[in-house]
């Protein structure tokens, strides 16, 4: 008469054997999502800091470029007012040694800035008032065109360096996310290869952690397009 031997699992181990396995798999699930945000995100976050880093180096040179330019006005506003300062006292000259026709003559090929000072001056009677201005580049009708767009190129480029430094600070912030990212990498690839289940939760909450820091930067930093 032969003997059959039943083995029973316990329906509590049973349970507790599903449970495990079922934490197991959740487990995993999370560590897989981990690894697809991460993964978007560190290409979401080069992306930004390439777009960043380029518009950083376009500004930049943009910038030099304004540079360049306003130095030329500048140069060509400092021959200009030599001119106007030469044209002036040859007038004086002629002016002050009595000859009116020539000094008339003189004058009256006054053109641009000078021209128009020039008229203000002689408004105050300055050879005969000892208070006027002594000369007409010093009148606050004396506008010269080349220095007062000399400015404003002084200006704009100061602004697109300025901007160029907000990219590249944009851009470092953005590369920063990415190590965020790829850490966010590290702990869920290690989370499939850790048995200790405690120990798995653990690294995949650091993980878990460090995603929500970058997605938050993400929403929080200016982007382009």
């Amino acid at each position: 008469m032969s003997e059959h031997v039943h083995q029973h699992v316990p329906e509590e181990l049973q349970e507790s054997g599903r449970a495990g396995t079922r934490r197991e798999r959740i487990l995993e699930v999370l560590a897989i999502v981990l690894l697809s945000a991460a993964a978007i995100g560190t290409a979401w976050s080069g992306y930004q800091a390439a777009r960043w880093s380029g518009r950083e180096a376009h500004n930049f040179a943009r910038a030099e470029g304004t540079h360049a330019k306003s130095t030329r006005e500048v140069v060509s506003a400092g021959e200009a007012r030599v001119q106007d300062l030469a044209d002036f006292e040859r007038w004086l000259d002629l002016e002050t040694t009595g000859d009116q026709t020539l000094a008339n003559f003189h004058a009256a090929h006054f053109q641009g800035a000078l021209r128009t000072a020039f008229d203000a001056w002689l408004a105050q009677d300055p050879l005969n008032n000892p208070n006027a201005i002594p000369t007409p580049l010093k009148m606050p009708q004396y506008h010269q065109a080349e220095a007062e767009h000399a400015t404003q190129l002084e200006t704009a480029a100061d602004h697109l360096i300025e901007d160029g430094s907000t990219a590249r600070d944009r851009a470092d912030e953005y590369v920063l996310i990415t190590v965020f990212f790829a850490s966010v990498l590290f702990f869920a690839g290690i989370s499939l290869r850790i048995s200790r289940e405690r120990l798995r939760m653990g690294v995949l909450g650091m993980g878990v952690a460090f995603l929500l820091y970058g997605v938050v930067q993400i929403i929080l930093l200016p982007t382009l397009w």
